[in-house]
């Protein structure tokens, strides 16, 4: 049985910084090459890590870190008409960001593990499994 995981950009930039959680996530990426594990990222959080990576270290780090991610296994899910309103419904209901909501919505749907370290996600961790990479204060 495969597990199933979806990042959230918390878990990007903590591998791209080298913070802690980094070497959970390099090996969730080598469980995923080796079909052991499936990774999903929501498109919204892809643009999330976008803007941040873009405005701290400008668009040709962005152009690599991209091109980093396509080649990974990571299944980009888009931004449907389902998942925009179970991300809405997420929103409504807790204090979280939009981006945020997508990720959560997409654990419940994939009935996955999130993967953060952002505390945000405190509101919604009785909704979901979450594995913490860093312990929320």
């Amino acid at each position: 049985m495969t597990n199933r995981y979806v990042l959230d950009s918390y878990a990007l930039l903590a591998l791209l910084n080298d913070e802690p959680g980094a070497a959970r996530v390099e090996d969730l990426l080598r469980q995923a090459e080796a079909g052991e594990t499936d990774l999903s990222l929501s498109v919204i959080n892809l643009g999330e890590l976008a803007y941040i990576i873009e405005r701290r270290w400008g668009p040709e780090k962005l152009r690599a870190i991209l091109a980093y991610i396509e080649a990974t296994k990571i299944q980009l899910a888009t931004a449907n008409q389902p998942r925009v309103l179970a991300a809405a419904h997420i929103k409504a209901q807790n204090p979280l960001s939009y981006a945020d909501a997508f990720a959560a919505a997409l654990t419940q749907e994939l009935n996955a593990t999130l993967l953060t370290g952002d505390p945000e996600f405190e509101a919604v961790s009785s909704q979901m499994t979450i594995e913490w990479l860093a312990k929320p204060v």
